[in-house]
């Protein structure tokens, strides 16, 4: 599996997501939790990071920070080690609890920590876990909307002030911007750049500029993605081009023969994989919701395991160069 290429400096923003290992729980238990959660706070002092969201859900977690002096990935391996060491004493087990290393997500500015912010206090509603937010304790969701459970770690302050500006009371201002965010609609996912990025482009130019040296990995995928800046017209011309894939009618006529179904669940969970898409503009193409998106890369997988057709297939087709 590739690394993903970091970028790291005193002050950058980050939205990150681990998951464990073939999807498998993180977290067995409230006591998991609470002691991930002491770890967080640890991890916040140690490493000088202000943590202002959270969710910790069955099998992976989210977290929004800032890293006040540029050392995330140092940050991040002390997290993800100590967890993992904790955990496979307590519950008596060994091996590797985390799939690879965490995905990171660099942030322009504060003006996206708030869309961030409820994206990340929603994965339990997404999830079908609650159907009320407020009943789901393992986020900072109760800390925003209701100034519960906050850990002096956790910086809320930020965001608030943003919600604050409308003259409301913040926190239940709070509380209807995260009940108001939709999945399908959130503008903030616009600004997603080459899977690595929310920001605008000269945003991704300056880091292209500071951080795109003759010293960069260049095999890393994430850093062909900037630095080529393919559009995703084209990348999706590539990839149905190397599948032998008729685009016009999958994509403009939305018919597909049924000996072509494969590729097109190949087609649309590649485009995923590079993480350079998101839900919404896939389903673009593909004429599918956010959640019908999420729905086939899921089932995709699953028969990536299980179906040796299908994964020979994807095998040929990774063997083409497209940076999966």
């Amino acid at each position: 599996m590739a690394r993903q290429w970091r970028i790291a400096y005193p002050g950058a923003l980050y939205h990150i997501l681990s998951r464990g290992n073939d999807r498998r729980e993180i977290f067995r238990s409230n006591a998991d939790r609470e002691m991930f959660l002491d770890l967080i706070g640890e991890f916040s002092d140690r490493f000088q990071i202000d943590v202002f969201a959270y969710v910790l859900m069955d099998n992976h977690y989210h977290l929004l920070l800032r890293t006040r002096e540029g050392n995330i990935s140092k940050a991040m391996q002390w997290l993800g080690t100590t967890y993992t060491r904790k955990f496979n004493n307590r519950h008596g087990v060994g091996g590797h609890l985390f799939q690879g290393r965490y995905k990171s997500i660099l942030v322009e500015n504060d003006q996206y920590l708030l869309g961030l912010s409820c994206y990340i206090h929603r994965n339990p509603i997404r999830a079908g876990m609650v159907k009320r937010l407020g009943d789901y304790p393992w986020s900072s969701y109760l800390s925003y909307g209701y100034a519960r459970k906050t850990p002096e770690w956790l910086k809320t302050d930020l965001i608030l002030g943003v919600v604050a500006q409308s003259g409301e009371d913040p926190r239940q201002h709070y509380r209807t911007k995260v009940q108001e965010y939709s999945d399908e609609s959130a503008s903030v996912w616009e600004d997603v750049k080459h899977g690595l990025i929310f920001g605008s482009e000269a945003f991704v130019t300056d880091i292209r500029s500071r951080f795109l040296t003759d010293e960069t990995n260049p095999e890393l995928p994430q850093y062909n993605r900037v630095k080529k800046a393919v559009s995703p017209d084209e990348m999706l011309k590539r990839m149905a081009a190397a599948l032998d894939f008729d685009l016009e009618n999958a994509i403009i006529k939305k018919r597909i023969p049924p000996s072509d179904r494969d590729k097109r669940d190949l087609l649309l969970y590649a485009l995923w994989k590079t993480g350079t898409l998101t839900n919404q503009e896939i389903g673009k193409y593909f004429g599918l919701t956010y959640s019908a998106v999420s729905h086939q890369v899921s089932g995709t997988e699953q028969r990536l395991k299980q179906d040796k057709k299908l994964a020979d297939l994807f095998r040929v087709f990774r063997g083409s160069n497209l940076d999966l």
